[in-house]
């Protein structure tokens, strides 16, 4: 894996948003606008290196499955904050009879790379699971769009880790027999300012269409609840049987419409319900939870990183660790510990729910610090999309850099 520098093309604000990255810059602290989508850079992989990382990324996917089956059989909600038996239940009912739910993607994000870090003793070549979104992932059009259209223009005949528009439209053609009757509604949250959910949810939307699904596009907001019927509505009061949601499984639970939704939640074809996608059980592999699952079952796997819940143990005192509230989005919440500080009153009594993570800085690259988000599309490796940071936690601020294989 190498970085390169490289002058952006001509008007290349202007080309990604007509792409769908209608987000191309970031409003910083302090108050300027700075590229979130970067094209002033790329990097490159060899063909053997995606080759390996797409095994790797199969093979952590497969552990988390298991972990998924061990969390249900052995009742372990209360580890991920699932503390309704409710809720509960309707996981473990989703996760049993996850062959007659939908399931579309995820994304991993790793660690890889040689940096400059001299208390990393990673080998620079064996990629390192941080954490696993696959409920709702963002950064999606960049990854499978954007990034197409500028090899394309600049390096014709190239390739790239990228297969995830043929993917998606094959997930849903290979899915649609298990939706319901009906157009498959897509939502979005009208909290998103940027405009990145939005698009998200359209693009998928679009991937959905041509595999043939007939759509309706409406916010989470609008979603109304008729209550003669006892059934989801949209804004035309059509029903809604089958809703792609952007939009968080634990808001999704416990808003105010959310007991409706764990009442009507079809966790498998039945009628008079409505079938979410992502399906429930993606609660279980979106909770930072899950690492330390991973690691009590997987322990020293070459993949994986040491992850407990109970404290960060013998890490405080030798590697340092990365202190992960179970929920949140874009690095919120995250604390990095060096070896030896003390541990803050509120981790070591556990009063607060974190998963304690090895601290692995990501690679420093030209100054730059890289994570690899690696995209899942049903059970299979599907692309790649890189964020850089100026930090060792990947924020709001991070930026999206473009890849080649050569």
């Amino acid at each position: 894996m190498r970085r390169h520098t490289i002058a952006p093309r001509h008007d290349w604000q202007r080309i990604v948003e007509e792409q769908g990255v209608v987000y191309p810059l970031t409003r910083h602290p302090d108050d300027t606008l700075r590229p979130y989508w970067d094209e002033s850079a790329y990097y490159s992989f060899t063909l053997a290196e995606v080759e390996a990382l797409e095994a790797v990324v199969e093979e952590l996917h497969r552990l988390c499955l298991d972990a998924a089956a061990h969390i249900v059989a052995e009742d372990r909600f209360a580890d991920f904050g699932i503390t309704d038996r409710k809720l509960a239940g309707l996981v473990a009912d989703s996760w049993r009879r996850r062959d007659e739910v939908p399931s579309l993607y995820g994304r991993f994000d790793l660690r890889y790379g040689s940096g400059t870090e001299p208390e990393s003793g990673t080998d620079g070549g064996t990629a390192k699971l941080l954490e696993y979104n696959a409920d709702t992932p963002t950064s999606l059009v960049e990854a499978a769009s954007a990034q197409w259209f500028w090899m394309e223009d600049r390096f014709p005949g190239a390739d790239q880790w990228n297969s995830l528009h043929e993917r998606l439209v094959e997930a849903w053609r290979k899915q649609r027999p298990l939706l319901q009757p009906g157009p498959v509604h897509f939502a979005h949250t009208q909290a998103d300012e940027l405009g990145e959910d939005l698009m998200t949810v359209a693009y998928l939307r679009e991937t959905a269409e041509q595999a043939g699904l007939s759509t309706v596009a409406l916010s989470v907001e609008d979603i109304g609840w008729d209550r003669l019927s006892g059934r989801f509505v949209d804004l035309q009061l059509g029903f809604i049987r089958t809703c792609f949601k952007l939009y968080p499984w634990e808001w999704l639970a416990t808003d105010r419409f959310g007991p409706h939704v764990l009442d009507t939640l079809d966790n498998g074809g039945g009628s008079g319900t409505t079938c979410w996608i992502e399906p429930a059980w993606k609660m279980l592999l979106s909770n930072k939870a899950l690492l330390a699952i991973l690691w009590e079952r997987n322990p020293g796997h070459p993949h994986l990183l040491p992850a407990y819940l109970d404290g960060p143990r013998e890490l405080a005192a030798t590697t340092g660790y990365v202190a992960k509230p179970l929920l949140g989005r874009e690095g919120a919440g995250i604390t990095v510990h060096r070896p030896g500080e003390p541990v803050p009153d509120s981790q070591a009594d556990g009063e607060e729910a974190y998963c304690y993570q090895e601290l692995c800085p990501l690679p420093d690259v030209d100054g730059n610090r890289v994570v690899l988000g690696a995209w899942v599309v049903g059970d299979e490796a599907a692309g790649l999309g890189i964020r850089e940071s100026a930090g060792l936690i990947t924020d709001e601020y991070a930026r999206f850099i473009p890849h080649i294989v050569v």
